[in-house]
């Protein structure tokens, strides 16, 4: 057939030069092929070799610059972009070659275009501005004054360069050390205060890592050289000695180590650094050559002030009770996590009677104490007793098989209680997620767990003291063997495994191998976690056959490549879960598990959908999100699965038939090849059903869903010439990504006025768009409830609201926060005067790489007038990348946004005046406004920041920094 083309060629250019050049793509189409392919592979090889520059800068405390994430950014999409292609060639036809060869050759230059982008001759990175530390409590302290003042006397003194701050469990240690560190963060004593939790075992890689994180602020930040112990701490050490002088708190250290072998400079009068330690033990702090304060039990005026504190003062209106007040508070020792636990479990009472019981319990528990950690055992086992639900004490229980200090998410931890049956007899999956954060609450509520706050998130921790308790003084009897996070390379032997055991955590450690012939004899046996056992390859067929009343095996991140086919007769299993297992390729058949209710192969390798799934009456939940290797599911699979409540699909496409007919679903992720079958599903009686949704129409590739999201829709690389998207009443966030034929964006989605929920849209890489919303259509969509809107990258965007002979309707993006438009080529204006009423919510106005950008705020017909635009709770305000931009509003206008706490212009050289208005004071003397942080611009523009215009700019010099 290729010995065709030559002549064919010489015959069709009668034909025209179209023909001709169809059919040299044809004719080239293995050649141009092996071209882009090539290119992409120089592309990502760039890509590797700035991200690892990068990953050594931000070491060193600084910043990716914008345009290095907007180019990173733009690599990403490139490589999605022809993975879209390779798909079609191994697809295409012999006679659409020519077609698809002119499409490679187009990428072909695109990629080019981004390489040669990628050239950052001005650096890669900007340095960060300094930070001093976190705000680590916002209790005030009680009691503990002497020891305090030591510490402050010691850290702010010349003579001592190393503490180390001692005590028994639950004397109060770690609070103290929060409360100083708050201090030293407020008043800048240092440049900065490094936190770091140690705990036990010591893991010097984890130590070394969470060092430099708490030092650069990144979450993922990893050092150099896994195996290399002395490049590791070599790294450590530069990015230590360049951040100035420094308190590097460690908290709950167990065990002697070297500061020099990790990587920590030693402190001393030169560097003007100082390094403090937390332990139980004194010898351990001497042994680091520490100077030592010992923190002592509260006095008894103390520890009464700290119980009231916590249980409420309203107690001694109760006639009688403050003999037994104190009384009770004799009983805690002096210890404020037991005077705090003690007075949690107390609170609302108000019979005298039973605090009196309570005191007697009290008295029971404390009068056999031996021994330090006895001491307070004893107290906190009191509190454990009187949660008198025997469910709420499993599920605290149940924490206690993680390692120490180990950060819970809600939605997990509530999740693992559901599938160990503690939450049981609720039809609905919802009931028992509303039941688990009630009881989730008052863990919390009676204080035997800490809620915390991470990166945006509520994190839930068990105190290692609590943690201790619920191990050694009641795990036993409960059938607890917890050996989390204790740095095993191998299981226990057959003897350690005892008849009587129900629950064994074994995770987060280096186990590699499990023996064969290994066969623990555990009759009652009911939980195993082996979670986060990354070199853990093969389990043997034995190792399950003694576990006959198995019902939860958790094997999650562990480097398994197919489960023993034991596993095929743990009849009792009703979880599975597999999560990250991403060399898990193989599952034995599983029809005989037929009270199985939760398989989880998230992020796994599997191929096919394991023999006997259709068997499987009892599934409730299945996920099989990122499971790249699954190239199907087989029809009429899911239809067996009727009991299924939850489903989560990101990049299999599934009919919309089969799922609609699932009376049960409640949580459903998943992707549907067409807005046809979208619209299908959205418009079924079952999905009304539905309390936790995402759904990609289209192509899957674009985002890959890791992370949980509730109602949520996107429609990804669709033609939305014709067809008008259905969109639910209890849409909450919306996507439109890279598609077709839609020139006015949300005026294509049916049914959106009842989209009441809708806060959230982003709309990206749709070539066509023109305008978000055309007021002018007969199906004008509303949006009073929308908070967030992003656009970028929609070359054609000219405006936000098309208005042309349309009074505004008021409530058209009138709660609207946030407006974020990046990279559209296309808009010069981005506010038209009709709209300004309608944007008296915004919060932050963020505009990034828009190269015809001109105005911010367009300018009246009429310029000679002074405008005043008012935007109340403006917080932010970030222009960067706007070389066109000449102006924000009119020549003589003002903004009035006293709310203004950051203004950013980076890349901004023609805009020649900044009219934000400085509010006056009562004597009417301008001054900044009251919540002002920060006027950043980039380090090329000081002498456009001499030029520029804005009154009383001498006033702001002091919020200046550079970037």
């Amino acid at each position: 057939m290729e010995l065709l083309v030559e002549p064919i060629v010489e015959l069709v250019k009668c034909l025209g030069r179209s023909a001709c050049t169809y059919l040299d793509y044809h004719s080239k189409f293995n050649e141009v092929v092996s071209d882009l392919r090539r290119e992409c592979e120089d592309l990502n090889s760039q890509k590797e070799e700035i991200d690892s520059k990068v990953q050594t800068e931000v070491l060193w405390g600084r910043k990716r610059k914008r345009e290095v994430q907007r180019w990173l950014d733009d690599v990403q999409q490139i490589n999605v972009a022809v993975d879209e292609i390779e798909g079609k060639i191994q697809r295409v036809k012999w006679y659409s070659r020519g077609h698809l060869g002119k499409l490679v050759c187009s990428k072909i230059e695109g990629v080019k275009k981004i390489r040669v982008e990628g050239c950052f001759r001005d650096g890669l990175v900007v340095d960060r501005p300094p930070t001093h530390g976190v705000i680590m409590s916002n209790d005030n302290p009680v009691g503990e004054d002497s020891a305090k003042e030591k510490i402050w006397g010691y850290l702010v003194g010349n003579e001592v360069r190393k503490i180390g701050v001692c005590g028994i469990g639950g004397v109060g240690k770690t609070t103290i050390m929060k409360h100083i560190n708050d201090e030293l963060v407020r008043e800048a004593k240092f440049d900065n205060v490094i936190w770091v939790t140690v705990s036990y075992p010591l893991d010097v890689i984890k130590l070394q890592e969470n060092i430099a994180r708490a030092i650069t602020g990144d979450d993922k930040q990893r050092l150099p050289g896994v195996e290399d112990k002395e490049r590791r701490a070599a790294a450590l050490r530069s990015v230590m000695e360049g951040v100035g002088r420094y308190v590097l708190i460690l908290d709950d250290v167990w065990e002697v180590f070297s500061l020099i072998e990790v990587g920590i400079p030693e402190p001393t009068i030169q560097n003007g650094s100082k390094i403090v330690i937390t332990s139980r033990s004194i010898d351990l702090c001497q042994k680091m050559d520490c100077e030592i304060v010992k923190v002592e039990p509260l006095s008894f005026q103390e520890s009464f002030n700290l119980f009231l504190d916590k249980v409420g003062q309203h107690v001694l209106q109760i006639p009688n009770l403050e003999g037994i007040l104190k009384l009770i508070v004799e009983e805690c020792g002096g210890l404020p996590l037991a005077i705090v636990v003690i007075a949690g479990s107390m609170k609302g009472e108000v019979d005298i009677e039973v605090w009196n019981n309570a005191l007697t319990e009290l008295r029971e528990l404390v009068k056999s104490v031996t021994g330090s950690d006895q001491e307070i055992f004893k107290r906190l086992r009191f509190s454990y007793d009187r949660l008198n639900n025997f469910e709420i004490q499993s599920c605290f229980l149940y924490c206690s098989l993680f390692p120490e200090d180990y950060p819970f998410l809600r939605k997990q931890l509530i999740e693992e209680w559901i599938d160990e049956g503690l939450i049981k007899g609720l039809a609905s999956r919802k009931a028992a997620y509303d039941r688990g954060h009630a009881f989730l609450n008052m863990l919390v509520k009676k204080c035997l767990l800490e809620k915390t706050v991470g990166l945006g998130v509520d994190f839930f921790k068990m105190h290692d003291v609590l943690r201790d308790m619920a191990i050694k003084s009641i795990g036993p009897e409960f059938g607890y063997m917890v050996k989390a996070g204790m740095k095993l390379t191998d299981v226990p032997d057959e003897p350690g495994w005892g008849n009587y055991l129900q629950k064994v955590s074994l995770m987060r450690n280096k186990i590699s191998k499990i023996p064969l012939g290994l066969c623990p004899k555990c009759p009652t046996l009911s939980t195993l976690i082996l979670v986060d056992n990354y070199n853990l390859y093969e389990i043997p067929e034995s190792f399950f056959e003694g576990m006959p009343e198995l019902k939860v095996l958790d094997l999650s991140s562990t480097g398994i490549e197919a489960l023993p086919n034991s596993i095929s007769n743990l009849e009792k299993l009703s979880s599975m879960r597999l999560r990250w297992c991403q060399r898990l390729r193989y599952l034995p058949p599983l029809a005989k598990l037929t009270v199985l209710k939760k398989l989880d192969l998230n992020n796994s390798r599997i191929e096919v959908v394991p023999q006997g799934m259709e068997k499987l009456i009892s599934l409730e939940y299945l996920d099989l999100r990122d499971c790249s290797n699954l190239k199907e599911i087989p029809m009429g699979m899911l239809s067996n699965l009727s009991n299924l409540q939850y489903l989560f699909f990101n990049r299999l496409k599934i009919e919309a038939e089969e799922v609609a007919r699932m009376s049960k679903l409640e949580t459903f992720h998943g992707v549907f090849n067409d807005i046809q079958s979208y619209n299908y599903f959205v418009k079924s009686q079952d999905f009304q059903i539905l309390t936790d949704y995402f759904i990609k129409v289209g192509e899957s590739l674009v985002y890959s869903s890791t992370t949980q999201r509730e109602a949520e829709v996107s429609f990804n690389y669709c033609d939305l010439g014709e067809e008008c998207m259905v969109l639910p009443d209890t849409l909450q966030r919306l996507k439109i990504v890279c598609c077709r034929n839609m020139r006015s964006g949300l005026n294509k989605a049916a049914l959106l006025e009842k989209a009441t929920e809708l806060s959230y849209c982003s709309i990206e890489f749709c070539k066509d768009m023109e305008c978000v919303v055309d007021l002018d259509s007969s199906s004008c969509p509303v949006l009073d409830k929308l908070e967030k809107l992003c656009l970028e990258k929609l070359p054609k965007l000219s405006v936000l609201v098309r208005v042309e002979g349309v009074a505004t309707p008021p409530h058209v993006f009138s709660n609207l926060k946030t407006l974020t438009i990046s990279n559209c080529s296309g808009m010069r204006k981005l506010l038209p005067l009709e709209l300004l009423q309608a944007f008296q919510n915004l919060e932050e106005i963020d505009v990034d790489g828009c190269k015809q950008m001109e105005e911010i705020i367009a300018s009246s017909d009429s310029d000679a007038s002074s405008d005043k635009f008012t935007f109340p709770k403006l917080r932010k305000l970030l222009l960067e990348g706007l070389p066109q931009l000449k102006s924000i509003c009119s020549v003589k206008g003002v903004m009035l946004c006293d709310s203004i706490e950051e203004i950013k212009i980076f890349e901004c050289r023609e805009l020649k005046r900044i009219p934000v208005q400085l509010p006056l004071l009562d004597n009417g003397q301008p001054s900044p406004p009251s919540h002002l942080k920060e006027i950043g611009i980039d380090e090329e523009s000081k002498e456009w920041w001499e030029s520029v215009e804005w009154d009383h700019k001498n006033l702001l010099q002091p919020f200046l920094k550079y970037w």
